[in-house]
C-alpha cells in the first residue's frame, strides 16, 4: 500500500461531496491538512478555522463538535475507498503465499496492526461512534461486510484445501477467528490507555497462537 495513512490517502483523493457548500469544503480541507500534519487530538476547531478562514462558530453550527467533523470526513471516504484499500490488503498478504493458516494470520495481523497504529486517533473515534450510533454502525458495516468477507472466504477455502481448517461452515469458521483479531485492536488502540509491553512480533505470536489453539480444539 502506497500509504498508511488514512490522511495522506484522503489529501491525495481530495474528493468533495457536491453536496457541501463552499465554506464546508474548505473546512474539510483544512481539517484533513492539520489532521495530517499535527494529528486529531492536536489539533483544535480554532486551528481549523483560522486554516480555512471562517469564524469557529461555523465550524459547530455544520459539525457541533470535532468528533462529527472528523466522522464527516472519513465515513464518505471509507465507503469509497474501502473496495481498493481491502483489495490492496488482500494483495499484500495473500493467502496463497503462505503454505500454513498460522503464517497467513500472523502476517494478516501484523500488516493490520502497523495499519491501526498510523491511524488510532481515527480509530478511537470510530470505534467510540460505532458503539453509540446504530445508524452508523448498521451502514458502515454494510460497507464492511460487502467488500472484506468475500476475501476473508477466500481465505478460509484455501486453508480448507489444504487441511488447515475444519470442515465447517465459513460464516462460523469467520465468527471464530476474525472477532477475536478485531478485539485485539480495539483494546489495544481504542481502550488501552497505552502500548502494551513486548514487541509486535510478540503479540502477533499470542494472538495467533490462541486462534491455532481454539481451531485445533474443534478437529
Amino acid at each position: 500500500m502506497s500509504s498508511n495513512s488514512i490522511f495522506d490517502r484522503m489529501i491525495a483523493s481530495a474528493k468533495q461531496s457536491k453536496k457541501e457548500t463552499a465554506k464546508q469544503q474548505r473546512i474539510v480541507q483544512s481539517a484533513i491538512a492539520l489532521f495530517a500534519e499535527k494529528g486529531y487530538a492536536n489539533t483544535s476547531t480554532s486551528e481549523i478555522a483560522k486554516h480555512s478562514g471562517v469564524a469557529e462558530g461555523t465550524i459547530f453550527r455544520h459539525y457541533g463538535t470535532k468528533e462529527n467533523l472528523l466522522l464527516a470526513m472519513i465515513v464518505p471516504f471509507l465507503k469509497e475507498s474501502l473496495p481498493a484499500i481491502a483489495q490492496e490488503v488482500f494483495e499484500e498478504v495473500h493467502p496463497a503465499k503462505h503454505d500454513r493458516l498460522e503464517q497467513f494470520l500472523r502476517v494478516m495481523f501484523l500488516n493490520r496492526l502497523r495499519f491501526l497504529r498510523e491511524n488510532k486517533e481515527i480509530f478511537r473515534v470510530v470505534v467510540k461512534e460505532f458503539v453509540y450510533r446504530d445508524e452508523l454502525r448498521s451502514e458502515l458495516m454494510g460497507h464492511i461486510n460487502r467488500e472484506l468477507v468475500g476475501y476473508l472466504f477466500q481465505a478460509i477455502d484455501h486453508f480448507k484445501a489444504k487441511g488447515e481448517l475444519p470442515e465447517l461452515p465459513n460464516e462460523r469458521l469467520l465468527q471464530l477467528i476474525f472477532p477475536f483479531i478485531f478485539s485485539r485492536f480495539v483494546l489495544r488502540f481504542a481502550l488501552a490507555p497505552e502500548e502494551p509491553p513486548g514487541s509486535d512480533e510478540e503479540e502477533a505470536d499470542l494472538v495467533v497462537g490462541f486462534i491455532m489453539r481454539g481451531i485445533e480444539s474443534l478437529r
